[in-house]
């Protein structure tokens, strides 16, 4: 079952995103990411406020009174001068999707997204925007299987 977030479940959001920050950092191939002792306390609390300042939603699905998924989405701003070099078409931004391990491949992702898709669209998106972190061959695959494509890439170089 899907639900907007509730304070109830904020323990499980930490959980959840503790749970992704370990995996980011296990593959990551530039040893860049960290999960610092104030993540787990902090993390969840800055994704939260985010989405109540940008028109955004949280949802989790909820699998014996716990959260085993959760997606969070919101809508940014465009910058004073972004009309200058962009169309500025209304968007969505992913900004976190995270399904718990012993959940994965049995369609929580699908249904997560699929929620916050309908979202988006029924407050005038008309696209939807996620960064994946280059080492996630897994969510990359995910998004490529829904229909989302590169717009713009981040190289990085160690000096």
């Amino acid at each position: 079952m899907i639900v907007e977030y509730s304070s109830k479940y904020l323990e499980d959001v930490k959980d959840l995103l503790v749970e992704l920050e370990e995996y980011l950092v296990s593959i990551d191939q530039d040893h860049l990411d960290q999960i610092h002792s104030d993540y787990r306390e902090k993390m969840a609390i800055v994704d939260l406020n985010d989405i109540k300042n940008n028109n955004g939603k949280c949802y989790l699905m909820i699998e014996n009174d716990k959260a085993i998924g959760l997606i969070m989405g919101c809508i940014f701003p465009y910058g004073e001068y972004d009309y200058l070099d962009y169309k500025c078409p209304k968007r969505g931004e992913i900004t976190e999707l995270i399904v718990s391990k012993k959940s994965r491949s049995k369609g929580v992702g699908q249904k997560l997204i699929n929620k916050m898709e309908e979202y988006f669209k029924s407050v005038g998106c008309e696209y939807v925007l996620v960064d994946v972190f280059a080492y996630n061959e897994i969510g990359k695959n995910f998004y490529n299987k829904n229909n989302y494509h590169n717009r713009m890439e981040i190289k990085i170089k160690k000096l």
